[in-house]
């Protein structure tokens, strides 16, 4: 899978014993391969209705086909696994618009590219894709779809678990103490990584393409009127289940807090700090808005490139009073590889005749199965 970010494939090979409830894995390998240099401004020229072209879209779903099936080959012929033992890939693609609300389009839509059809001729494994399209069918968002890997994985008997993915867009799934599946809430927060990096990235030509570790954020200084004005924008406003994408929160927003922020004289480290400020915030008031007081999140699952990010978890820390804010990995999962091992588990149900939606968290009017299966 390529995620918000448009940062690299992420590839995880990831042994799966039973379905449903009984599911358990085992991640094998994991890694990141970085696209061709060209690749994601590429993708991103696609991603905005001024830059795309539709011969562009046709070229680059089989290209990124061909590139997630080099992928696979790759990381299996590094760890000395054969083809034939891998039973399944399960293939998010690149997501390249996501639309799920009525509006200036009329029908809520979502496209991914990567074709199935060249990954599985080129691995000669059978290849799952394209999970989004039947949740909105339904009603839903398409998203965020990890709600139901995440109940199979973390939930708890005694404790309120939550699941924090911050990527490009960050989205989270609470998971209350002893609770069914319908109990289940998920929703995107707002800005992950995706507006920080378009920053650093604008301000340092190029150079740079997101804040190491957090560091520049924590060289400077938020603005806090700035931040207010922000937490305005429409989406803050909305009841759950809400997503969202590159459409609402990518280049030309983050170009726009950018110009305010010079506006208001900020220096670069204060004006990145004010971004890493804004998705703490924002995370933190998605919290206190939709999680009831009286059912607390005790342990919060931090995972995806944000965790990387010191100043962002530090601030977190510091915001959730009351909850303890951790790397995923201390659960035993790794958080680079946890939204790829989530797309194996769908892949894994879809191939059992399991629903992989919560209607709790998409909006959907039914659980689907979701996908659509490729031979080779």
């Amino acid at each position: 899978m390529s995620g918000t970010s448009v940062d690299g494939i992420d590839a995880a090979v990831v042994e799966i014993t039973g379905h449903g409830l009984e599911t358990t894995v085992n991640l094998i390998a994991f890694e990141t391969f970085p696209f061709p240099p060209d690749v994601p401004q590429r993708i991103l020229a696609l991603c905005h209705p001024d830059t795309s072209r539709v011969d562009e879209i046709c070229e680059m779903n089989f290209y990124i086909g061909y590139l997630f099936a080099e992928a696979v080959k790759h990381i299996l012929q590094k760890n000395g696994i054969p083809t034939s033992d891998i039973d399944l890939i399960g293939s998010h693609g690149q997501t390249i618009h996501h639309y799920p609300f009525q509006g200036k389009i009329k029908i809520p839509s979502t496209l991914q590219i990567g074709e199935p059809a060249v990954i599985a001729h080129e691995t000669g494994i059978p290849t799952i894709a394209d999970f989004r399209v039947a949740d909105m069918a339904a009603g839903g968002q398409g998203a965020p779809l990890v709600a139901y890997p995440d109940y199979l994985l973390f939930h708890d008997s005694v404790k309120t678990m939550g699941l924090l993915n911050i990527g490009g867009i960050a989205n989270i799934t609470v998971l209350p103490a002893n609770g069914s599946f319908d109990s289940v809430s998920a929703a995107d927060t707002g800005p992950g990584n995706m507006c920080i990096d378009a920053v650093v990235s604008e301000i340092t030509d190029g150079r740079e393409r997101y804040d190491q570790a957090g560091q520049r954020a924590a060289q400077g200084t938020p603005h806090q009127p700035l931040i207010d004005e922000w937490l305005n924008h429409p989406f803050f406003q909305l009841t759950p289940p809400k997503t969202t994408g590159r459409e609402m929160f990518g280049h030309t927003l983050a170009m726009e807090c950018l110009a305010a922020c010079r506006k208001h004289s900020l220096s670069d480290n204060d004006s990145i700090a004010t971004l890493t400020e804004l998705t703490v915030q924002t995370i933190a008031l998605y919290i206190s808005q939709f999680v009831p007081e009286k059912n607390p999140i005790d342990t919060l699952y931090v995972s995806g490139g944000g965790v990387h990010n010191q100043t962002v978890m530090q601030r977190l820390n510091e915001a959730l009073v009351g909850t303890a804010v951790e790397p995923v990995d201390n659960s035993g999962i790794s958080a680079d590889a946890k939204e790829a091992i989530a797309f194996a588990i769908l892949a894994n149900e879809s191939l059992h005749g399991q629903a992989g939606n919560l209607p709790s968290a998409t909006g959907a009017s039914m659980r689907k199965i979701l996908g659509k299966f490729v031979c080779p």
